[in-house]
């Protein structure tokens, strides 16, 4: 089944922090994974967060347009109508915040039968999905 990788997955590929080496070599092998999907919204997430001033380190927009081109060998879901239906749905059911709402729309799109991100409670199923944090 296809799993999907939210925008901490990426990056932490992509970190140089020392204390977040574990997790970027987590990262790194999930993302060797053929079955991943991603979003739009992941990758605009990735490029805004990944290139922006404030980070501690920053990295060109070439290097995150590269990385953007090479993770579009994935699977990616639009951002839809029916997508942004059902993210508004699903933030009603589970209270939970709208943009991660989309990304769990986007994933149920795709057939994903998990998803991989520390930003929602490990072991938790919405609907036919199942949130794996990968750090723990």
């Amino acid at each position: 089944m296809p799993q999907f990788l939210d925008t901490n997955i990426l990056l932490y590929c992509i970190s140089r922090n020392n204390q977040e080496a574990p997790k970027q070599i987590r990262a790194i092998e999930l993302l060797d994974n053929q079955t991943n999907c991603l979003s739009i919204q992941v990758l605009q997430e990735f490029y805004v967060q990944a290139t922006r001033a404030s980070r501690p380190d920053p990295i060109p927009h070439r290097l995150a347009t590269a990385l953007i081109n090479t993770w579009s060998r994935f699977r990616i879901q639009d951002m839809t109508m029916p997508i942004l239906q059902s993210a508004l749905r699903i933030r009603d059911a589970h209270r939970i915040s709208f943009s991660d709402s989309a990304v769990l729309a986007a994933a149920l799109a795709l057939g994903c039968d998990r998803i991989y991100t520390e930003d929602l409670n490990h072991g938790q199923m919405i609907e036919s999905l199942t949130i794996i944090n990968p750090f723990r």
